[in-house]
């Protein structure tokens, strides 16, 4: 009977941290729309505009799954299949990061690396769907957006190194908790990352400086050009794609830098109800931040982009070096 008892207590804990970790993935899923109208409501405001409504996200991608698609007769298997695949890798990724609470059932999968990994796999596949038509507008986005990877991606990985020098760690889950420790203090390689995080977070997410999302001029655009050819239902899956990884670089910086407010997967279930709000105050910040960074700066021309995201990487390799200096730097 105790025996019993102790395997239904368990069976009933898995059901539990099952339904949390699912109630993550919804609502990564369901807010990231809203992150979007936010940062484009804040921009309206800065720049003296109504604005669209904060929902006005949802209504498009409604209307574009509700639209027919059109497609090239040169089009491939792969052009067909890239709108889900960039979806569901960029979603994955999300989900993997800590975003109102630690310690969830898949917590031990979300690792820095892994989040490196999936981010570039859905941007090569992205790459290739814009070449995969022949047009120049997909080309020239596509060598455009690989030339930013081919510098992005170090830069990452110079943060991924940094931190987890610091934390002893690439999983999230650990180094969310020592960043809430006494022990991480005052570190100048953590501020050094905390800026290269940025200007990578700006260049992935094509926003100005980098990229600007809400026009289609042929000398300037990045990530459009790369999808001027979908429609319907395949360009709502880049869409809600694109939303979803501003979400991820939010709730990364969110996660690493300002651990705030995220509870335990073993804390009672009221409890998550705090990191759900702490969660939502770091999203309305960091959309609030980024509105205001689009607003005062202009986007800058192609070619100082290698300039802007080589800063990334020496600020990056500059933290992993004050680590091997001194541990406590």
């Amino acid at each position: 009977m105790a025996v019993t008892e102790a395997t239904l207590a368990e069976a009933m804990a898995a059901l539990g941290s099952l339904l949390v970790q699912f109630l993550q993935m919804a609502l990564v899923l369901a807010l990231s729309p809203l992150l979007t109208g936010v940062v484009r409501k804040v921009k309206a405001r800065l720049q003296r505009r109504q604005g669209a409504s904060v929902i006005q996200p949802y209504r498009d991608l409604r209307r574009l799954m509700g639209k027919e698609v059109v497609l090239a007769d040169n089009a491939s298997w792969l052009f067909r299949v890239a709108p889900y695949f960039i979806f569901a890798s960029t979603w994955v990724a999300a989900t993997l990061v800590p975003t109102f609470a630690t310690g969830l059932l898949f917590s031990w999968s979300g690792d820095l690396i892994v989040i490196t990994a999936l981010v570039g796999s859905a941007r090569f596949v992205q790459a290739l769907a814009g070449m995969d038509i022949g047009t120049s507008f997909g080309g020239l986005g596509a060598s455009r957006e690989v030339m930013i990877a081919s510098l992005a991606e170090p830069a990452m990985m110079m943060i991924v190194f940094c931190v987890a020098l610091i934390a002893g760690c690439t999983q999230l889950s650990t180094i969310a908790g020592f960043m809430l420790s006494e022990a991480v203090g005052l570190r100048v390689s953590l501020a050094l990352a905390l800026v290269a995080l940025i200007i990578v977070a700006v260049a992935e997410n094509s926003r100005i400086p980098v990229d600007n999302p809400a026009t289609h001029l042929e000398l300037t655009m990045v990530h459009e050009a790369m999808v001027l050819e979908y429609s319907g239902r395949h360009l709502a899956m880049i869409e809600l794609a694109s939303s979803v990884k501003l979400l991820l670089y939010v709730s990364l910086i969110g996660c690493i830098f300002v651990p705030v407010g995220l509870v335990h997967g073993s804390a009672p279930r009221a409890a998550y109800a705090i990191g759900i709000v702490a969660w939502l105050a770091k999203l309305a910040v960091g959309g609030t931040l980024l509105a205001v960074l689009e607003t005062s700066v202009a986007k800058m021309r192609v070619f100082r982009v290698p300039n802007f995201l080589g800063a990334a990487l020496m600020l990056g390799l500059l933290g992993v070096l004050l680590l091997f200096v001194s541990r406590g730097m």
